[in-house]
């Protein structure tokens, strides 16, 4: 048997490139490949590899990012039982996207699927030892190789990053941050998926707390620079939202108290003419009772002297920022309806 010679009679030629040279043993039978012929294959040096269990790699060479993806992929799809497609869309679809393999209950997370991302501080593919896969908890199956294996309730709704379906990026983030102790790293990774408009930080946070990391110190501490650069990037949002669509300039972070009495709190943004004001609500992850409590105390508080407060999230000034520039047109303008607002004290916050 010449172990160069193809697949027959049945070559995989339907297959993208990079599955033609990614196939379980199942698939080798199905294009007339025996077990015994596939072993023979792999042999030291044959043409072929054993990358994974079950998985074949139809070249002797190291394997490409790509190849260790698919292999990771094809490892953890191999079902047991009839295969349950998961929904996976593109991150950005055409109008004629070529077709793309669909896994069955499998994906990427973890740094790998950070790095599919676009993150620039996730290590290139090839320089991960292992590459973390999501499958559901009654999976049987061990980690091996290159594939760790993470169990989980239910696999969360993900995208196709170059054919290859990935957690959402809060999930992935938590899955990384989870197996990393240097504590700079991961807040330059936190820091990175708000500052590059990955995500927002509260499904950062709230990933964090379901996976019980929010007790580590250097977590907590790379946390609350993830906030940080959020609320930073909030006001720049609300200083653009302002200006570009034509509002009134506004007295910038301020705080309010009645004369000789106690403070109000404090405001992102304050047009004493309407008595109209801007709080950017930075409640990360699941916010307590008491945190609510406070917030709509103030508020109350406020509207009680006749100040009309408009609660704004930093994901609705990304998404839909014409629509809140809006809102707070709506609330200006309804001023002059209103009666008159109890004279208040503004200051410098």
């Amino acid at each position: 048997m010449n172990p160069d010679a193809p697949l027959s009679p049945h070559p995989p030629r339907h297959l993208a490139d990079v599955r033609r040279r990614i196939l379980t043993t199942a698939q080798l039978r199905a294009h007339g490949v025996s077990t015994a012929e596939a072993n023979e294959r792999c042999r030291s040096g044959g043409a072929w590899q054993r990358i994974l269990p079950g998985v074949f790699l139809l070249h002797p060479g190291p394997p490409t990012g790509e190849e260790r993806l698919h292999a990771v992929l094809t490892y953890a799809s191999r079902a047991t039982g009839p295969a349950r497609p998961m929904p996976w869309v593109p991150a950005q679809p055409t109008p004629q996207a070529p077709h793309r393999p669909v896994y069955a209950e499998a994906a990427i997370t973890g740094l790998a699927a950070l790095a599919l991302h676009g993150f620039t501080e996730a290590p290139p593919l090839l320089s991960l030892e292992r590459i973390d896969v999501l499958v559901p908890k009654p999976r049987r199956l061990r980690s091996t190789g290159c594939a760790r294996v993470l169990r989980t309730a239910g696999l969360p709704s993900g995208q196709l990053v170059d054919g290859v379906p990935v957690a959402p990026v809060p999930r992935a983030l938590a899955d990384a941050v989870a197996a990393l102790d240097d504590g700079e790293a991961v807040r330059r990774l936190l820091t990175e998926a708000v500052a590059c408009g990955h995500c927002e930080p509260g499904p950062v946070v709230r990933e964090l707390e379901r996976a019980r990391l929010l007790g580590r110190t250097h977590v907590v501490e790379a946390v609350d620079s993830l906030v940080a650069e959020g609320r930073a990037i909030a006001e720049e949002r609300l200083y653009r939202m302002v200006w570009e669509h034509g509002l009134p300039d506004p007295l910038w972070n301020v705080d309010l108290r009645l004369p000789g009495g106690p403070p109000l709190g404090g405001l992102d943004a304050y047009w004493p003419e309407q008595a109209v004001a801007v709080e950017l609500d930075m409640r990360a992850g699941r916010p307590r009772y008491e945190e609510y409590a406070a917030y709509a105390r103030k508020r109350e508080h406020l509207e009680r002297l006749g100040i009309t407060v408009v609660l704004v999230t930093p994901g609705l000034l990304r998404s839909a920022p014409q629509q809140q520039a809006a809102v707070l047109r709506t609330a200006l303008m309804a001023a002059g309806d209103r009666e008159p607002a109890a004279y208040v004290v503004v200051r410098p916050r």
